[in-house]
């Protein structure tokens, strides 16, 4: 008697049939799938916390904000999806369309929050001497 791996119980069926229900083959790959895929899923998962977090303080399009605020609700500067750069040489860190720089305003660090604007997107391919920023 063959059992499912997923639950223990009875397959009926098919010779090289494995699991004993369309349900227990669903859980079976859903747990590979989380497995395989854990370091990609942990990014993704922090790029959206990232971009929530930016866009609950960037009210306005525009703001600064005290560094603390942002990594207490568990900001983290390190994951962004893409970087501008404007023509004073300031570099913008982006978790999709909210952006943030580091500034340190009256001896505190804070950052500057921006929205994507389109005029950006003319300089947001890479060319080979581009290279990300140190964060």
């Amino acid at each position: 008697m063959r059992t499912c791996p997923v639950c223990g119980g009875v397959v009926k069926g098919r010779v090289d049939k494995i699991f004993c229900s369309v349900q227990c083959k669903s859980v079976d790959q859903y747990e590979k799938k989380l497995e395989s895929e854990q370091f990609f899923l942990q990014v993704d998962k922090q790029l959206k916390t990232n971009r929530k977090i930016l866009k609950k303080y960037n009210l306005s399009g525009h703001s600064t904000i005290r560094r603390e605020i942002l990594h207490n609700e568990g900001f983290n500067p390190h994951f962004f999806t893409h970087y501008w750069k404007n023509s004073n040489g300031d570099v913008y860190l982006f978790c999709y369309d909210f952006g943030f720089m580091s500034v340190v305003h009256n001896s505190k660090e804070k950052y500057l929050l921006v929205t994507w604007q389109d005029y950006m997107g003319k300089k947001l391919a890479l060319t080979s001497n581009d290279k990300p920023p140190q964060t």
